[in-house]
């Protein structure tokens, strides 16, 4: 069973009061295939230039991550520049350079469009609905956004929302997104406009899960170490998306697990910068922190 992610492949440099890296691999769809690879057999598609190094696309595929969609454009790779003081859940951006990903229209190759578990990573809404547009009935529609999107295509995203299954995004954006202070609200809001779920992403301090029918609140994994949290909301989405891609019937209880799955893979990718925790690590070092957290939560 596949998973489709549709999304950045990028260049981030940047600097943590922890260390800096240059040039280093990031992007949405890489955070989220590199954590949903633990689970499953995951495609990008994304678009990359002709100066992307080769040692990234080699990480990819040594990851079992399929590689067909990710297509090479003339033109430089998609490169964000940006840092973080000790408020690690505020990124400042020095810049950003589109470059091929100004360009971008998602192009689904033909035996990636049965894929039963779709997530439209955080693009222009109008180009996550196209990509739906080329799908054949998906098990699982998830998707993301940002603050922009919301400001300048809220329409756009509107009309996108009455076809996902899964809507994520961060409490700020909740807020921007339904005008509701309380994040509760928020997230009822949010259920109304059409998606059949909704997890509003806090950080450090967690995540709010609401369906129709159900709501959970879980806690982030505690941390001594935190040195780099880009990528960390695309890794939680992977870890979660990932894991439901692995259970007979995607109900509440196996979504409040993936939850679970998705923040304890995040806790891996900030320990250090770009994907390189999520490289080193074992699926049985994501079960004893999936251990771990059940007894730390058990009251």
């Amino acid at each position: 069973m596949s998973i489709l992610v549709v999304g950045s492949v990028a260049l981030d440099s940047l600097k943590t009061p922890f260390g800096k890296r240059d040039e280093a691999l990031g992007g949405s769809a890489t955070f989220f295939s590199m954590a949903a690879s633990f689970f499953n057999k995951v495609n990008i598609v994304a678009t990359v230039g002709k100066d992307f190094p080769k040692r990234h696309i080699d990480l990819l595929r040594k990851k079992g991550i399929g590689t067909e969609g990710l297509y090479v454009a003339d033109g430089k790779t998609f490169r964000w520049k940006g840092w973080y003081g000790y408020d690690l859940n505020t990124a400042h951006t020095t810049y950003t350079h589109l470059n091929v990903f100004k360009d971008f229209r998602p192009q689904v190759p033909e035996d990636l469009k049965s894929s039963e578990y779709v997530f439209l990573a955080n693009i222009d809404p109008d180009l996550q609905l196209s990509v739906l547009k080329q799908v054949k009935r998906p098990k699982l529609i998830a998707c993301d956004s940002m603050n922009y999107w919301i400001q300048t295509k809220k329409k756009s995203l509107m009309r996108l929302l009455k076809h996902v299954d899964l809507f994520l995004l961060n409490d700020g954006e909740a807020r921007q997104l339904t005008g509701e202070a309380n994040l509760l609200k928020a997230a009822r809001r949010v259920l109304s406009y059409g998606p059949k779920a909704v997890v509003v992403k806090k950080g450090e301090h967690g995540v709010i899960y609401f369906s129709r029918s159900a709501h959970f609140i879980s806690p982030a994994y505690l941390l001594e170490d935190v040195r780099d949290p880009t990528g960390a909301g695309d890794t939680f989405a992977g870890g979660m998306i990932g894991y439901l891609s692995t259970v007979k019937r995607i109900d509440n209880q196996a979504i409040c697990r993936g939850i679970v799955y998705g923040s304890i893979l995040a806790s891996f990718t900030v320990e250090g910068f770009s994907v390189d925790r999520l490289a080193e690590i074992s699926m049985g070092d994501i079960r004893r922190r999936y251990e771990n957290f059940k007894k730390i939560t058990r009251f």
